[in-house]
């Protein structure tokens, strides 16, 4: 191979990748300002993609192409789904470029968010005047960077997030630890997959498939140990949660209540796959381990200590999966504060006023929204990466999962009350963060 071939190589991968700074002709000393029409809308483009890839909503995406392009004096028309952009930059010449850019996949990742956030602000604040080598520097430094936590910590909080889960659902001290090992077991070798490239299904089915198994071991051995009560094996649901898609769920309602339905649809489309594949995955080891989902035994707690341990179980839960979607610990310990509170709330509502699970769903998240407002000006923490960790335990996920166990098992009567509860919720949340968002943000209010 030649030096010019070596140097130009191809993509071999299905989802070519493109290299950008090759596709550049202007030298890196050249001001972004005075690149070309084609080079600047490269830019925002590579911009909008990174940050779609960080799993966050397309309004954000395309407020900060709109942002990186008005610095840049161009103007730019978006249309953003789930994992692909179709945009055209305009300039003041009556030229125009257009580009369509997709990801092979998609995920969560809240460290480079942020670091992205950061940029698209320092470049707005410097006018655009930065040259295409340090804005490539810049970019190629964020996109490199590699997860924050390796597979064992990620294990560690999907059991942390977990056991967190399961004593919110009801559970006892058993299934607390049983679903510990389970969802951090069966994170651990998702994480395992995820870095080999195995596909979306294999790895929710097998993920599950494996929290289940090891949480009944764990059950067996407890059991053998200290004679357990049998009701403790119901908690297995507990250690399947881990894959409950909160981000896709309440982004999906986020980019509808915006009319990018696009986004909204394809993301709520690739949630029901995601809940799909592990709840009958699930059902699957469920019936072959002759398990079943029933009423754990009812704690004898009195209800301040219980609202107490609820707070701690919370934190923990919340903080679990902020770590999943590789925040920072601090961003993951704001979130974390903030769901505490606000799952406590949703919960005391339901058991001591006797309200509505799927209104105090929605008062819970708008305390949630309210609450990352204020603090998102005193840190400057996406908003989303403290909105959505922060109710993503109040996703109805044993709902879901006993709607599926129930159907597969033609009980279909019961299968729709579960999916009907879980329905009502899913769909307050997001809500209330809507409006939250509308009585808070000037920007997100008004539509333009």
């Amino acid at each position: 191979m030649n030096e010019k071939e070596q140097e130009h190589h191809l993509s071999e991968k299905h989802h070519m990748k493109i290299l950008w700074e090759e596709f550049f002709k202007s030298d890196d000393d050249t001001l972004a300002q005075d690149a070309t029409l084609v080079e600047k809308a490269s830019i925002v483009g590579r911009v909008g993609i990174m940050l779609l890839s960080c799993g966050t909503g397309a309004w954000r995406v395309r407020d900060s192409m709109d942002t990186i392009a008005r610095t840049l004096g161009i103007t730019c028309s978006t249309d953003i789904g789930l994992v692909s952009i179709e945009y055209t930059c305009f300039d003041v010449d009556n030229e125009s470029y257009s580009q369509t850019l997709s990801l092979p996949a998609t995920g969560v990742n809240m460290t480079k968010l942020n670091e992205l956030e950061k940029f698209v602000r320092q470049f707005e604040a410097g006018d655009g005047q930065w040259t295409i080598g340090q804005i490539h520097k810049r970019l190629r430094e964020i996109a490199n960077q590699k997860s924050a936590y390796s597979s064992v910590i990620a294990g560690l909080s999907s059991g942390l997030a977990c056991a967190g889960f399961i004593f919110l659902l009801g559970g006892g001290l058993p299934e607390v630890i049983c679903a510990f090992f389970g969802a951090g077991v069966g994170n651990y070798v998702r994480s395992l997959m995820g870095k080999r490239k195995i596909t979306l299904v294999a790895k929710i089915a097998v993920a599950v498939a494996v929290a289940c198994v090891v949480y009944f071991a764990c059950f067996n051995l407890g059991t053998l140990l200290f004679h357990l009560d049998h009701h403790h094996a119901y908690g297995y649901i507990g250690a399947m949660l881990f894959v409950i898609p909160g981000f896709p769920f309440i982004t999906s309602g986020l980019d509808m209540s915006k009319l990018d339905m696009r986004s909204g649809l394809e993301r709520l489309t690739y949630a029901i796959l995601i809940i799909t594949i592990a709840t009958m995955a699930g059902w699957a080891v469920a019936t072959v381990l002759n398990l079943h989902p029933g009423s754990m035994l009812k704690l004898k707690i009195d209800p301040g200590m219980l609202t107490f341990l609820r707070l701690i179980a919370s934190f923990c839960g919340v903080f679990g999966f902020s770590i999943m979607f590789n925040s920072r610990p601090n961003m993951a310990a704001t979130a974390a504060i903030i769901g505490a509170m606000a799952n406590t709330l949703r919960l005391s509502l339901v058991d001591y006023a006797y309200m509505a699970p799927a209104l105090a769903a929605f008062i819970g998240a708008l305390l949630a929204g309210l609450l990352a407002s204020v603090v998102r000006q005193k840190v400057g923490f996406p908003r989303i990466a403290i909105t959505v960790p922060s109710i993503v335990i109040m996703v109805p996920g044993l709902y879901m999962y006993r709607a599926v166990f129930n159907f597969g098992i033609t009980n279909i009567n019961i299968g729709a009350f579960w999916i009907t509860e879980a329905l009502m919720i899913v769909i307050a949340l997001p809500l209330g963060l809507l409006a939250a968002r509308i009585l808070t943000d000037k920007k997100w209010r008004h539509a333009d």
